[in-house]
């Protein structure tokens, strides 16, 4: 079948399938799955440094992707990133790169009070931010012959970006004995993450969602989770009124879930390590469910038959507002053919309840 062809008809429709998902009007169990470069590089046989550094080797590894599993949604797709490093990267931060694997960040705030002298990076000029956007108006320019476009952009949350700039032992002891300079350094986090996203999608034609990832929220306690995380990440979701926003924590957010939800995402990517059934039963009338296939024990080193056990598990403890995917994002080595066993049991699904 002819490549522009599988294009014109997966983006557009791919997006509303997911929203659809997100509402509980779905006609089908869509399978998703939040993909980067910890597992692209590696599956289609390419070198980190040649991924980050090489706009047309990212192009064919995309493409390579989303051509060979056509009934997956890749979220946030076609996504420009440098591991973990394009925010903290316009902060100073230190970014060292790795021939295997994506960079790591050093920590830029020796002590708390800094906070108060940071101000909101210039997505335009500062660290790796002018990068992406240049990089995604390259790819866009590319891929819309195609029939591809970029219609969900992404940004580390509040907290996650925190912790890259100071340490992530560091500020959650910060929370607890230095909470005003902590609040100081979650609001430049926020007002970041807002900018970030907004230039993002404001540099691209079509974009119509926003993918956030914190799991540093899953590690604070409910008293702290409501001091030190709900308001921050309210504000990004309020932000995006007219968008489909995506969350992603795959630490454990069981103990306030219901809060979690009224931050106003409307897809929630959580741990495999919480209930589906519990899940469903505590917000799955209020959100997406996207998950629970254990990413590493199950989807990456698993067999075929595990992942489909695992997935029809999922599917029987869920609600219509489930998207069928990994609990995390995708490890580095998990297989073809394991992914292809998550679309599989989607579709069983789908015949069963025609």
């Amino acid at each position: 079948m002819n490549s522009t062809v599988i294009g014109a008809d997966m983006t557009g429709r791919q997006f509303d399938l997911l929203q659809a998902a997100a509402l509980g009007k779905a006609d089908r169990t869509p399978v998703a799955l939040i993909a980067d470069s910890p597992w692209i590089p590696g599956f289609v046989g390419m070198g980190s440094m040649e991924y980050f550094t090489q706009p047309e080797s990212w192009l064919r590894a995309n493409l390579q992707v989303v051509s060979r599993f056509p009934d997956v949604i890749f979220v946030p797709g076609f996504w420009v990133e440098y591991g973990m490093a394009v925010e903290p990267s316009a902060f100073g931060c230190k970014v060292s790169w790795w021939k295997d694997s994506p960079p790591s960040v050093s920590p830029v705030l020796t002590d708390i009070s800094g906070a108060t002298k940071l101000s909101v990076p210039n997505p335009g000029n500062d660290g790796l931010m002018p990068f992406v956007l240049y990089l995604q108006r390259w790819a866009e320019g590319r891929i819309g012959p195609l029939g591809y476009s970029i219609q969900i952009v992404a940004a580390r949350g509040p907290l996650a970006l925190a912790t890259h700039l100071r340490g992530v032992t560091e500020f959650l002891t910060d929370i607890k004995i230095e909470p005003e300079d902590s609040h100081a350094l979650l609001d430049i986090c926020t007002r970041t993450v807002i900018s970030w996203l907004r230039a993002q999608a404001e540099n691209l034609p079509g974009v119509r969602g926003v993918l956030v990832l914190d799991d540093i929220v899953g590690l604070i306690s409910p008293a702290d989770y409501e001091t030190f995380a709900h308001p921050y990440l309210k504000r990004i979701f309020d932000a995006f009124p007219t968008m489909l926003k995506i969350y992603h924590n795959d630490a454990n957010v069981e103990p306030f879930a219901e809060r979690l939800a009224e931050t106003g995402f409307d897809i929630l990517n959580f741990s495999h390590q919480i209930d589906m059934a519990e899940m469903t039963r505590r917000i799955g009338r209020r959100v997406g469910l996207m998950g629970n296939v254990p990413p590493l024990q199950t989807l990456a080193q698993g067999t075929p038959s595990e992942v489909r056990s695992s997935a029809d598990l999922c599917l029987a403890r869920s609600n219509g507002r489930l998207i069928l995917s990994a609990g995390g994002g995708t490890s580095p080595g998990t297989p073809a053919e394991n992914i292809a066993a998550l679309s599989l049991a989607a579709g069983a699904r789908e015949r069963k309840t025609v």
